[in-house]
């Protein structure tokens, strides 16, 4: 159980990390992260978490009980997260059959992804290729792998 202190419960506070925070998702969960102000110095306050499970995961016990899931969950994650920060865990309608360890594993990633900083993605780029190949054009104006339709008219035959 997380602490009242650790919990978020005010409308605005769900508002501003859903609207300037980073998101991310995996499997059954998504998170929204919006990390302590920059010109603060040291924030006093705790990391808060707030929870979102709507009716599409299941009715009111299931959704009570995947919302202790997940708090239970984030009681043991606290520490990853630096003072002063704001998250929002949403629960999928996957979380209500979803394993614990699945779980566990789905928040971990999607909040490592969620904090880690923008300009390092770790998408690939393309299709086995580099960048610089695929933008090259080949010595006839047409892209590598292509061959010119000459000229575009079509043929009757």
């Amino acid at each position: 159980m997380l602490s009242s202190r650790n919990r978020m419960r005010r409308s605005s506070e769900f508002g501003s990390v859903l609207r300037a925070g980073r998101r991310s998702s995996r499997g059954a969960v998504a998170v929204v992260y919006l990390p302590p102000p920059v010109d603060a110095p040291e924030p006093a306050d705790p990391p808060r978490v707030g929870f979102v499970v709507s009716k599409a995961v299941g009715g009111a016990v299931v959704r009570k009980r995947v919302q202790r899931r997940l708090r239970h969950v984030m009681r043991s994650r606290l520490a990853v997260l630096p003072n002063g920060s704001l998250l929002v865990v949403r629960a999928k309608p996957a979380a209500a059959t979803t394993r614990q360890a699945e779980l566990d594993a789905h928040l971990d990633s999607a909040i490592a992804a969620a904090m880690r900083p923008r300009g390092t993605s770790r998408r690939r780029r393309g299709r086995g290729g580099s960048p610089a190949s695929a933008a090259e054009p080949t010595g006839n104006g047409t892209a590598p792998g292509r061959v010119p339709d000459g000229g575009g008219e079509r043929t009757g035959r």
